[in-house]
């Protein structure tokens, strides 16, 4: 299999000004699509992608450029289309990190942490209460173990079944997707 195509935000900046730019593929959680996004991006989030992706494909017919916060979700978005026999693919390279950092137009919504901020806080309240009550009941302390193994297994596995989890939490959701609505906003020609 060869590597996904990328775009740098230079590159991209280019062919959005252009008035003829690709079509901007944003997979990532609903909840993040919505605190910042590429104007005129799509949100096909890359579970539903992914379960839908046969569908998706009748209306991804030309250029399409894939983005999620650093390029890991855009990487499987790019697997499962490619998959499924959409041609020109592009990953924009480092993601929404990338291209917020040189300052590409974004439109902002309502703000929330990151899902990897929260996962910090959790892991780290999670391990900091199990050693403080370890004191008074000295076996809690193996929950501290357990989370800096999870954690060891997150870096290695390149998951997180913690950040997995907080994006299902109501805060993290925003609003619901569907692939209805996804479709009907890609022949409409809204992002």
């Amino acid at each position: 299999m060869s590597a996904p195509v990328t775009l740098d935000v230079a590159e991209l900046r280019q062919l959005v000004a252009s008035g003829t730019g690709p079509r901007l593929i944003d997979v990532r959680t609903p909840g993040e699509f919505e605190v910042a996004h590429i104007p005129g991006a799509y949100n096909v989030p890359l579970d539903l992608l992914q379960e839908h992706r046969d569908e998706l494909r009748h209306h991804l017919d030309e250029q399409v450029v894939l983005i999620c916060r650093s390029g890991q979700r855009a990487g499987q978005a790019e697997q499962a289309l490619s998959a499924a026999g959409l041609p020109n693919l592009r990953l924009l390279a480092g993601g929404m990190t990338a291209w917020q950092a040189e300052g590409g137009p974004v439109r902002n919504g309502k703000p929330r942490w990151d899902l990897e901020r929260q996962v910090r806080l959790v892991a780290g309240a999670i391990v900091l209460a199990a050693v403080l009550v370890g004191w008074f009941a000295p076996p809690v302390t193996w929950l501290a173990g357990l989370v800096g193994a999870g954690l060891v297994v997150a870096a290695l596995s390149n998951t997180c079944a913690l950040g997995m989890l907080l994006a299902k939490l109501p805060y993290n959701r925003g609003p619901r997707t569907t692939v209805g609505a996804v479709v009907s906003a890609l022949g409409d020609g809204r992002g």
